[in-house]
């Protein structure tokens, strides 16, 4: 895992473990460099795929994690991707559509970028925090001013473990500013039941599909 004296997680090099991939993802290099792109769901309909790094992170210590995501297809898409941490393995896979890929993982904490409004959710650009593997309970949620679906987007996401802070960041992969989007307090180590846990992505189409890649992956963790 990378490591650094600050959470600067921009200038970090790839963060490239080795991953257990469930469902649909699958991994694949972006053409024209060595960028590893870890790719969710790959365009079809009621898929669910998850991606973990099997190098389990501190929940009990504070980390940043920053990542790029592409979520694209048609005029419309769905469902989403959600960055979570959680304490069920390696091969945890929840359910498609709404569920995220998510769903039924019971010791999670989930972080949304959802681009499909289904009946619990404020809108078809929005992020949210949701815990117990239960995506239809919103912790808190916004309105995203970035668009999450068509072109892609940066996030970063920060845990300060010290005060069970989660708090999350987007910004236009292209050019724009960050906005903090998510601030929200959350016991990682407690709700994932461990205090060693497995991070990584999952992510779900339903009856409107979607190519939902993830890449420029890192994970930043400050020197004690």
């Amino acid at each position: 895992m990378n490591s650094g004296g600050a959470l600067a997680a921009d200038v970090e090099p790839p963060y490239t473990p080795p991953l257990a991939l469930n469902g649909t993802a699958s991994l694949m290099w972006r053409a024209g460099d060595d960028e590893r792109v870890i790719r969710l769901t790959d365009g079809g309909y009621r898929q669910a795929g998850s991606a973990w790094s099997l190098q389990q992170i501190d929940l009990t210590r504070s980390f940043e994690t920053t990542f790029t995501a592409h979520l694209r297809s048609g005029k419309v898409g769905a469902d989403g991707i959600a960055f979570v941490a959680q304490g069920e393995g390696p091969r945890a896979l929840g359910g498609w559509g709404g569920g995220l890929g998510y769903r039924g993982i019971w010791r999670s904490v989930a972080v949304e970028f959802d681009i499909y409004q289904n009946t619990p959710d404020p809108s078809s650009n929005h992020l949210a925090v949701s815990v117990d593997g239960n995506p239809d309970r919103h912790e808190s949620a916004a309105e995203s001013s970035v668009r999450l679906y068509g072109k892609p987007f940066q996030a970063r996401i920060r845990y300060d473990a010290g005060q069970h802070r989660l708090t999350v960041f987007v910004r236009p992969r292209a050019k724009g500013t960050e906005e903090l989007l998510l601030d929200q307090k959350v016991d990682l180590a407690r709700k994932a039941g461990v205090p060693f846990g497995w991070v990584g992505f999952t992510g779900a189409t339903g009856s409107l599909t979607a190519r939902q890649d993830v890449y420029e992956w890192s994970v930043t963790v400050p020197q004690a």
